[in-house]
């Protein structure tokens, strides 16, 4: 099976000799150490904006030119520079045949992750974004719990993330980390889009947005710190088990003290609980005792193996993108509805292209 759909895709599955990560801050170390622990033979390089030093401890190679990083003809290559610097890179690399596993947001912007995404398609590689919250144990018994109707049809949904920006990164200035500067594509809409891939993942795609993005913490940053948009869901999950067009109110914020990290879903016959922080999913059900369905926290790595893993399988054998291009720019074209609605006093913005 996946084998014909390796074909059918026009992949021919490969043995990956050559790895390329490109950026080297914090998310782009974490992958450089991950591919080195999973691919020990293979030869990496890693591609900086600045220059070569020697925290490129477990990598092969080291370049600043995108020229020269292409021409190294890597097999694979995961993209971790801050967003607006992704589909440049990504497109080049694509366009020699290089398989990309891209950071999350896929670009900055829909427009540059359309680009992308056409780049991928054209040149018949595998594109993954990086939304590894996906692959959280804790979040997929969320999400099978609520698929094989464990509350019956939800109706609304309450998500929230929140965490204090400036304990985001000890030891750093957080004023000038990606988080915080609107040039390198901060503030938390960008920063905090799991929410909304995740809620795509489980609900489906989204018919209207209502935001509003602001500034509540008195950084004296220039990116939004703090956003609240509701989602209207549209009815097409095919199996009528989460039932008609759910409502979510998500809250995404830079500002609060105790870091926070909940989905909530209240449905006809309960209510269902993911906590982030704890990994615990809770049901409640009239009449019966509180369930826990999951309780064991992973190791800090564990959802980025995961997902490393599912790209280098689909690479390798074929096995279907969990995270595509697709996804990556739906949750961008999301992004751009919160600012227009924003901008248009909280009225409901369908998502998309603009015409």
């Amino acid at each position: 099976m996946k084998m014909c759909l390796a074909l059918e895709l026009g992949m021919v599955p490969i043995m990956i000799e050559r790895a390329l990560v490109v950026g080297l801050g914090s998310i782009g170390r974490r992958h450089l150490r991950l591919l080195r622990d999973r691919l020990p033979n293979a030869k990496i390089m890693v591609l900086r904006h600045d220059k070569c030093e020697k925290e490129t401890e477990s990598a092969d190679l080291c370049t600043t030119s995108l020229e020269e990083a292409v021409s190294f003809a890597p097999n694979i290559a995961v993209i971790a520079t801050p967003a607006p610097f992704h589909a440049a890179p990504a497109i080049a690399l694509a366009g020699s045949g290089t398989h990309l596993l891209v950071e999350k947001p896929i670009a900055a912007n829909a427009a540059d992750a359309r680009d992308l995404v056409t780049a991928a398609e054209t040149a018949g590689i595998v594109l993954q974004v990086g939304y590894n919250l996906r692959f959280l144990d804790s979040l997929i018994v969320f999400r099978n719990a609520l698929m094989t109707g464990s509350i019956g049809r939800v109706a609304s949904v309450r998500a929230e993330v929140g965490q204090y920006l400036p304990d985001w990164r000890p030891n750093t200035d957080w004023r000038n980390t990606v988080s915080a500067r609107s040039n390198l594509g901060g503030g938390a809409l960008l920063e905090l889009s799991h929410e909304i891939d995740f809620l795509r993942w489980i609900f489906g795609n989204v018919a209207s947005v209502r935001g509003w993005s602001g500034q509540q913490g008195g950084f004296e940053i220039d990116v939004e710190d703090t956003v609240h948009l509701v989602l209207e869901f549209s009815d097409t999950n095919p199996k009528g088990v989460i039932g008609a067009a759910p409502v979510a109110a998500v809250n995404l914020d830079f500002i609060r003290r105790d870091t926070t990290r909940l989905c909530v879903a209240i449905g006809e016959e309960g209510t269902l609980s993911w906590n982030g922080v704890t990994s615990d999913v809770r049901l409640v059900r009239p009449g019966q005792t509180e369930m826990m369905l999951h309780d064991e926290r992973p190791d800090r790595d564990a959802s980025y193996t995961a997902q490393l893993d599912a790209f280098l399988a689909s690479v390798e054998s074929g096995a279907p993108v969990v995270v595509n291009g697709a996804d990556g720019v739906a949750a961008l074209e999301i992004v751009e509805a919160v600012r227009r609605s924003h901008a248009a006093n909280g009225l409901a913005v369908a998502p998309g292209a603009q015409k």
